[in-house]
């Protein structure tokens, strides 16, 4: 069917469908997909997903939906509903991103990187102004415009893709907790061999930066004056937050979930169990 703007509706086949080039959010298969697929197993697709002709060739590209198609394929389902837009790669970024970034409980990362895709199609989109024209200065206000629509700062926008510059492997202590959002960004300007000296560190010495080791480590690369010793000499620092505090290393905590659980699912499953032993009397005083 199709409609007065140019959409058609249609029921496409979950085979034809290819996730989105570099789709940054991720898709867990944890209870809430799990409730999705059982949702849709009694009561269908009530919002259909939205997809464009493919660029590469036969099929469709998924902008809006991964979960959807995620929680039909976990019951087997062969078919979805969807709507057909044709529309450029750019504009479908931007889409992709809108249609994603209001998903709770999003990670740091996923964050990060739907910015700096749906900033870079923005100022692709407005084209390349010559210099001095008018057009410059609002092309280099695409992050203002991004943080107006979400109703938070242009600089938390611009903080948060600052994140993507990350090594992955701090990037992903990021998303685990283990390093907080603040150091994080002021590690991200290290360059990337001093990355992975503090990556070492932290894993060596068990103690992530603070916000003001994270910021002398920043001053001292771009002094050229960071090497190994330094990092250590630095980490090594004891923060007052960080005396007999409690550690729960992910590498031990494996052992007792199976494998593919993420953090997150760690994480709630503990509290939940936690919260059952506190019912049934926890360490209550003799």
């Amino acid at each position: 069917m199709k409609t007065n703007t140019g959409e058609k509706s249609v029921s496409v086949r979950l085979e034809q469908l290819q996730p989105f080039e570099n789709h940054p959010f991720r898709v867990v298969e944890d209870d809430a997909l799990k409730q999705l697929a059982q949702s849709i197993k009694e009561n269908g697709v009530l919002t259909p997903c939205i997809i464009r002709p493919s660029p590469y060739g036969e099929g469709y590209e998924l902008l809006s939906g991964h979960r959807r198609v995620a929680a039909c394929r976990l019951i087997g389902r062969k078919t979805i509903p969807a709507i057909v837009r044709d529309l450029d790669n750019d504009a479908a970024t931007i889409l992709m991103v809108d249609a994603n970034q209001q998903r709770e409980n999003l990670l740091p990362s996923e964050k990060a990187f739907a910015y700096r895709m749906k900033l870079e199609a923005m100022k692709r989109k407005a084209g390349r102004p010559a210099k001095n024209s008018p057009q410059l200065a609002a092309n280099s206000r695409s992050d203002d415009e991004i943080a107006k629509s979400l109703g938070t700062s242009a600089d938390t926008i611009r903080r948060y893709i600052r994140l993507t510059y990350l090594e992955e492997n701090l990037l992903r202590m990021v998303d685990e907790g283990r390093i907080a959002f603040g150091p994080a960004v002021e590690i991200s300007f290290l360059k990337h061999d001093e990355q992975c000296m503090l990556l070492e560190t932290i894993i060596t010495e068990e103690a992530t930066p603070s916000l003001s080791q994270a910021q002398t480590l920043k001053k001292l690369s771009q002094e050229g004056k960071l090497d190994i010793d330094t990092i250590l000499g630095i980490l090594s620092e004891q923060k007052g937050n960080q005396v007999d505090r409690l550690k729960l290393r992910e590498d031990q905590l494996m052992q007792y979930f199976p494998p593919g659980t993420t953090p997150r699912q760690m994480e709630e499953t503990i509290f939940r169990l936690l919260d059952e032993w506190k019912r049934c009397g926890g360490l209550s005083k003799k």
